[in-house]
């Protein structure tokens, strides 16, 4: 007769493994309760990047690197440390968060004191007591591309353990960064919606007082508005709303 902790000794699941599940479970599950009501996408990624350095091994300085536009951006950092070896490899255009976050593949330096890529990001790094990187890939959801960068203090952050359970991390820390990303999106898209509803109702107006004043086309009167914006740098909503508000016709 086998006992259940037998199963965990077969050659797919080890005693480590295991270990990992229990220490860091309570952190997924932390993971998993994060509310869109308590929480901006800035300052629930700061909660990912905190998770994270206490549940990586290698007193780890963790960041998230996020590209919008083909452009990377630290959004979040645990540290100082994190966020200066980010920026050297923005300047450098390229490194292992740059390459990790475009490419979707994990990279890494596994020994800063002896680097066989990226020189300059491994001499900065050995320097303020990094001794190894790893950037892991959020897992792609949606429009969202991003990394999950540490930067390990202790030792080396790259045998094949730490990569799954960093892997892992990345596995939950992708979804509630994912949903609030597509969450703001579309909040931000839905106050642009309304903006531009709004401005093309106070514009509209605006045009149909300059026909009915000055007998003009909607064509013509709507070129009278953008001329007045060009000539004094406001937006034609603006023109268009001093108009409507106070019956004159120029810049507010």
């Amino acid at each position: 007769m086998t006992s259940p902790d037998d199963d965990y000794h077969d050659d797919d699941y080890h005693d480590d493994d295991y270990h990992d599940d229990v220490a860091v479970q309570p952190a997924f599950d932390e993971l998993g309760r994060l509310s869109f009501a308590e929480h901006s996408l800035d300052s629930l990624l700061e909660r990912v990047t905190a998770v994270a350095g206490r549940v990586l091994p290698g007193d780890p300085i963790t960041s998230v690197t996020v590209l919008t536009r083909g452009r990377p951006t630290t959004v979040a950092a645990s540290g100082p440390l994190a966020t200066d070896l980010d920026e050297l490899q923005y300047r450098l255009g390229d490194g292992p968060c740059v390459t990790a976050a475009s490419t979707g593949r994990p990279t890494e330096i596994p020994d800063t004191a002896r680097p066989t890529q990226w020189p300059e990001v491994a001499r900065r790094a050995a320097e303020q007591g990094c001794g190894s990187v790893l950037s892991f890939p959020l897992p792609v959801r949606e429009e969202l591309t991003a990394a999950l960068n540490v930067y390990a203090r202790r030792f080396t952050v790259t045998d094949e353990r730490t990569r799954r359970l960093v892997s892992r991390f990345a596995s939950y820390a992708v979804v509630p960064v994912s949903n609030m990303y597509l969450y703001e999106t579309a909040v931000e898209r839905a106050g642009n919606l309304q903006t531009a509803l709004d401005s093309r109702g106070v514009i509209d107006q605006a045009k149909g007082i300059l026909m009915e004043r000055y007998k003009l086309t909607a064509d013509q009167a709507f070129r009278a508005l953008t001329r007045v914006s060009m000539e004094s740098n406001t937006k034609v909503r603006d023109v268009a709303q001093h108009l409507v508000g106070t019956g004159e016709f120029g810049a507010p």
